[in-house]
């Protein structure tokens, strides 16, 4: 699998987010090193622009990204 296209600007990659170490590593071995167009932070960033992606959004949180995507009326 390819490597995600943010990884150099992103702050979840990058530890500028408050995580723990192993469900931060595993977050990015499966989502920044892996199946990254399934990340929630990708999909809003994609759609809305980086400046749309919430400080908090964790890859995983699919169902948030779904509703910020609903609120600016784009869907994934």
């Amino acid at each position: 699998m390819q490597q995600c296209d943010c990884i150099n600007g992103c702050p979840f990659f990058n530890d500028k987010m408050s995580i723990e170490s192993g469900i931060g590593k595993i977050f990015k071995r499966d989502y920044c090193l892996g199946n990254f167009m399934e990340c929630a932070r990708h999909k809003v960033k994609v759609a809305l622009g980086k400046e749309y992606v919430p400080n908090n959004l964790y890859p995983n949180m699919i169902d948030k990204a779904k509703k910020i995507l609903l609120e600016a009326k784009v869907s994934i």
